[in-house]
């Protein structure tokens, strides 16, 4: 199976195909979220990328460019999204947030709550995938 840097063109390409087959198959998303990422420190292109979360439609999507109606936004270095996002590694986050790697404006209690939602185990099999096709 071929991988591909966290966040490049390829890499989205391959985790958009991969949450779009399990589109439908896991519960909605308990909370609601609109939340906006820089992400700093990118090892290629300009250095810095621009995404957002959002599960508003109650599946949990993730692209490039920033919504205009976002309720939070995150800026975090490459190296600890990944830990957060591919990894899932949530004490990455807290370790990062504490020591002040993450930075966040707007509204925190929607980032408290995400923290605080127990993982399907659907939700899990498509970020093992995902994690996968990751660098």
């Amino acid at each position: 199976m071929p991988t591909y840097p966290f966040l490049s063109d390829e890499w989205m390409d391959a985790a958009r195909e991969i949450r779009e087959e399990y589109r439908g198959k896991t519960p909605p998303t308990a909370q609601p979220i609109k939340m906006n990422q820089v992400i700093t420190e990118v090892p290629f292109g300009e250095g810095k990328i621009e995404a957002h979360m959002d599960s508003s439609s109650g599946e949990m999507e993730m692209e490039l460019g920033h919504l205009a109606d976002a309720e939070v936004t995150v800026t975090v270095d490459y190296a600890t999204a990944k830990a957060i996002f591919v990894d899932q590694n949530q004490q990455a986050g807290m370790q990062a947030f504490m020591s002040g790697k993450i930075k966040v404006q707007g509204d925190m209690t929607k980032l408290m709550t995400m923290q605080q939602t127990g993982i399907d185990p659907v939700a899990l099999e498509v970020a093992g995938r995902i994690k996968a096709i990751t660098e």
